[in-house]
Formats: C-alpha cells, structure tokens, sequence
C-alpha cells in the first residue's frame, strides 16, 4: 500500500513512520461520520492524506480524498454530506512505496474500481514485496496503473480474475502478492477484512449496535463506542453484511509473525495487541532495559511522547525518579513557519524544550523508542547539557534498527541507520553521551510475554530491523541490488 510527507524539521526526520491506518464500517447510518472519527484515532499511522469511499443506494459509490489530516478535511457539512450512505470504508496514508515526498493525489487511498458484478473499493496496510514484478507483468497483459503505488496492483488482479464475486477475486489476487497486507474493503453490501497469512499488520473487528466495524486498531473502536470483538486472524478473510459475519481462511497455512516494532512504537499506548495492553508492554519493556542496563543517576525522562511509558517502567524498576525532563509542545503543527537554515538549526527546539530547573546538576537517564540515523538523539543530548546535566546517558526501548523493513514502514537504506554501520561503544561516542544501551532483542521478547526470549529456531515476531532475518524474502528490493543477511551475519 503505501503511504511520505516531507518532514518539517529535523526531528520529524529521525523516526520510523507506520505506513498507513485502515476503518471501515458496515450497517450503521451516516457511515462516513464513523469512518472519519476512526480515522482521527489512527491518524498516528499516516499525517499524509486521507480518503472515504461511501455507498448509497441512491447514488451508488461516493469518494473523498484529501491532502492533509483527517480533522481538516473530514469534518465539516459542506464534505460529509457527499459521503453518504451506511457502508463505508476510510484510509489515512504515509508513503512507504508509491510516489515520495509530497504525495500525488492518485495514491491517496482508498482506491475504486468497477467490476463485472459491480463496484468495490480497498484500503492497504502494509507493502507488497513483489509488487514491481507484478505491475511489469500487468502491464505487458494491458492494464493501465493510474497511481505509483503498490496496492493498485491488487485492483488489477481482480480484474484479471475470474472469481465470481467480489471476495473470491480478492482472493485470488492476494494468493498472488508477498509480503505484508491488512486490507478493509467494500462493496455495495459487503465490508470484507483479510490478513495475510503472516499476520504482520494488525487488524481488529468490533461491533456497534447491529453495525459491525473493521480497524486497525482497538483505539479506533473505542471512538466510536464499538466493543472490541476479536482480532482478524493471520490469513482469515471475513465478509461481512447485516447478516453477521462470515470468516474463511484462503491462503496456506504459515507460522503468525506479527511486527514487534508494533508493540515497540508504531500503535497508540491506549491499543490491545495479541491480548495485551501496549502501553503494559511499553513498561515492561523499560522494566526490562533496567534490569539489562542499570546505571546510577538521579533522574529518568521520557523523550516524549513514545519513550514515556518505557521510561517509567524504567523508573519503577530502578527506584530512580521519573521526570518530565524534557516539554513537548503540543501545538507545534508541521507549517508552523517557513524552515530557512537558520530555523533549521533550532532543530528539534521547535518541538522539544528542556525543563532547565529539573535537569541542572543531575545525571540524567533519557530514554527513548529507537535510534534511526542518530540525528534528533544528539541534538537531545546537547540541549540536556546546556541546560547543565552532569551526565547523560541513553536507554533504548528497542534493539538497534539496524535493517531496513520492507513490510509496511517507511525506513532509510541501510547505510543511513546508525546500528547498521556502527558498534554500540561507537554509537555512544558519536551520539557523546556518557552510556548508550539498547535493550536485547531477547529482552524485548520477555517484554512482550515471551518468557524464555526469542526462539532462534522459530521467533514468534517478525523482528526483522533488529535481526536481519525477513520472513518474507524482499523479492522487488533484491533484484534492485539489496544485500539480505549473509549466514556469517
């Protein structure tokens, strides 16, 4: 699918980005209103662009897309009164394929097409590993693509299909692609859920009244008032109508390898996951990096908002003060001001200030989610020390990102992450902190309930940016040239 909107400062810059949020909504009246509140709730998976496609009986299919955030675009009359109907389906994007930078409006999902037995349209979580070998070949048979992204190809092999409704030709589509894919889909009636058979995007089921909805995430269910009914299984196709629903499993059995960094990062704190509370794990996680790299200081702080619960479970386990030592301004929006070089060197003090009374004097532990290309961890560093730490050190929530993921996330090459082509002593002196420590990937597996830590033989996550190991092979990345891990490795 795809979903990149070009950072407004430096901090944007230094973070991975979840590609996209998918929601969608069946039997309820005013369906597009659902939709755009589920939206708003998954807006952390994709700032970029957003889009709801409606159907009434009266006007059939109605579709919005807009450049821009849910709550400037989808909340007024004069755009909600076009998007009538009570079945409906919403996507809110950041470019990890398709056209990058500035997002052309052809890849704002969802996208439409029409069939011989009617119209459906589909929204994509995740990225489709072999999707240029498949749009070479669709093209060679006379498909025309109409946007850069992957998720077209979908539509066009259920085109080409020769099913004959609409969920059968999406499945024989989707037998076809590799990689990763949660997908909400629509017809007139129908509001269609699937997973891949690994299960590497997330994707839920709940229930409103007699209406049923399909999301992302448990937060998106909570917005609306749904009670959370289960999850979509890895490889489970549900098809869902006023009737109830109706679950098939069409693709071969595989062993779940859910996305760790789902649970590291990517979901809001407020989400269930696999039965588990994110923001539980995220503390279990700062328990853990406690237990792994202790240190004496006098102060543990959140890099804020996605180190805030590591940290205090770093805090609790420790016995060392939790703090807010560094201040997030709410309020910064991404066109604040125009970024010439000397905004720019402001950096990351246009989002994050130092509560300068707290740090003076202290030694002072920060912890934050990961370290990308290392650019927004120094600047931190620095403001901690002109406001006069005596020390920092830095406590990793994740083990080092050290591969490119190429399931759904918006990562650089592998030669511009850190962990890639540094040892953690040397990333210490380059960052120039007094200790820099990650959590063990086995650690990272206790944290998140796996008692006895990663099974080498047969992880129970995908954690392919920390270990290199891609359950998936990146087909369309290797023929462009990208080295997988070596044995030696």
């Amino acid at each position: 699918m795809s979903c990149q909107m070009p950072p407004a400062h430096p901090f944007d810059d230094d973070k991975l980005r979840e590609e996209c949020g998918v929601f969608g909504v069946v039997n309820v009246t005013d369906a597009a209103n659902f939709v755009a509140l589920g939206l708003h709730a998954l807006q952390h998976r994709g700032q970029e662009a957003g889009g709801i496609v409606t159907h009434d009986q009266h006007t059939g299919f109605n579709q919005q897309r807009r450049m821009g955030l849910v709550r400037d675009n989808f909340t007024s009359s004069d755009v909600m009164q076009l998007l009538p109907g009570s079945i409906g389906i919403g996507h809110v994007r950041y470019s990890t394929a398709g056209s990058k930078g500035q997002t052309a409006m052809r890849d704002v999902q969802p996208f439409f097409g029409e069939f011989s037995m009617g119209g459906a349209a589909i929204a994509h979580n995740g990225n489709i590993t072999n999707a240029m070998s498949l749009r070479r070949e669709l093209i060679e048979r006379g498909s025309i693509f109409q946007s850069s992204s992957d998720s077209e190809c979908i539509i066009h092999l259920m085109a080409r299909s020769m099913g004959r409704t609409i969920p059968d030709r999406m499945e024989e589509a989707l037998r076809k692609v590799e990689g990763a894919f949660s997908i909400v889909a629509m017809t007139r009636t129908k509001l269609i859920g699937c997973r891949d058979p690994l299960g590497v995007r997330p994707l839920v089921l709940g229930q409103i009244g007699e209406g049923w909805a399909l999301a992302s995430e448990t937060c998106a269910l909570d917005i609306i008032g749904a009670d959370f009914v289960r999850e979509i299984e890895p490889g489970e196709m549900v098809v869902i109508t006023e009737k109830g629903v109706e679950s098939h499993f069409p693709f071969r059995p595989n062993r779940a390898r859910f996305c760790i960094f789902e649970h590291v990062y990517f979901s809001r704190p407020d989400s269930i996951l696999g039965g588990r509370s994110v923001y539980e794990t995220r503390e279990n996680i700062g328990r853990e990096l406690a237990k792994e790299a202790p240190v004496d200081a006098d102060l543990v702080c959140p890099v804020p908002d996605s180190g805030t619960p590591a940290a205090i479970g770093y805090s609790l386990q420790s016995g060392i003060p939790y703090a807010m030592g560094i201040i997030r301004n709410q309020y910064m929006g991404r066109t604040f001001i125009e970024p010439t070089e000397s905004i720019r060197n402001m950096g990351v003090r246009l989002k994050l200030n130092v509560n300068r009374a707290l740090i003076r004097g202290k030694r002072v532990i920060l912890v934050d989610d990961s370290v990308v290309r290392g650019t927004t961890s120094r600047k931190i560093k620095e403001m901690i020390l002109d406001a006069g730490a005596a020390e920092v050190h830095f406590r990793i929530a994740s083990p080092p990102t050290a591969w490119p993921c190429f399931y759904g996330v918006d990562t650089p090459q592998r030669e511009k992450l850190l962990a890639a082509t540094m040892s953690e002593n040397e990333m210490r002196d380059h960052l120039g902190v007094d200790s820099l420590k990650f959590i063990s990937l086995d650690g990272l597996y206790r944290a998140v309930g796996e008692a006895e830590g990663r099974d080498k033989n047969a992880p129970a996550y995908c954690d392919a940016c920390f270990s290199g190991e891609y359950p998936v092979a990146p087909s369309d990345m290797i023929e462009q040239g990208f080295q997988a891990k070596t044995a030696a490795e």
